[in-house]
């Protein structure tokens, strides 16, 4: 996965149908037993809540850890709604807790799975999302003759400069969008005739 939506900073937000209320947490977790934890605080907060569903997310792959539970609610009403407005999200390293004081009035089924469908996606709409971004880390030794020339590419290609260190010789310090990685180097290569070499020094997510 070259990219991938991040939670950055949890979130929440109520909704309230038929006088029960439902509360959305949203938090980012890289492990499962983060997630855990995160329910278990959510938990002990609304210790009084008739149900806390949640669902989560863990893994920037294809094929990401996913669990969820209904805590009590009827089978598929909703943890299942949450992690199907996770998946839709496309946010990965994500856990929803939806907190349900009940007001009185059954929902049905299908009122249900719209109650904690809706407070999920509030409760993502409560948080700060970002784009994280596959980055191959790099380092690119030059004469000085060819710094003017480099600092031309690299601004006109997916990549930046994130520092310049200079001794007898420049070396940029680069990060480049993995997917236009080769392309890169290509054009580094032909642009000096070979003289330039990219020193590939690392990958991060950002």
């Amino acid at each position: 996965m070259e990219e991938y939506l991040a939670l950055i900073e949890g979130g929440q937000d109520e909704i309230v149908e038929k006088k029960s209320r439902f509360i959305g947490y949203t938090a980012p977790v890289s492990t499962e037993e983060e997630a855990v934890a995160f329910v278990e605080r959510i938990k002990k907060k609304h210790y009084d809540a008739r149900h806390n569903c949640y669902a989560y997310s863990i893994g920037t792959d294809n094929q990401p850890l996913l669990r969820f539970s209904d805590d009590g609610e009827p089978q598929g009403t909703a943890g299942k709604p949450i992690l199907e407005v996770i998946q839709g999200s496309d946010i990965r390293n994500i856990c929803i807790v939806v907190t349900r004081y009940f007001g009185g009035t059954l929902l049905g089924t299908g009122g249900l799975v719209r109650a904690y469908t809706d407070a999920a996606k509030a409760g993502i709409e409560a948080s700060v999302v970002r784009l994280k971004r596959q980055l191959i880390l790099c380092e690119l030794p030059m004469e000085y003759t060819d710094l003017g020339k480099m600092q031309y590419l690299i601004a006109n290609t997916d990549a930046e400069i994130t520092d310049t260190v200079y001794t007898d010789k420049v070396v940029l310090k680069v990060r480049v969008y993995a997917p236009v990685y080769e392309r890169f180097v290509k054009e580094v290569t032909e642009a000096t005739g070979a003289k330039v070499v990219v020193e590939k020094t690392g990958e991060v997510f950002d």
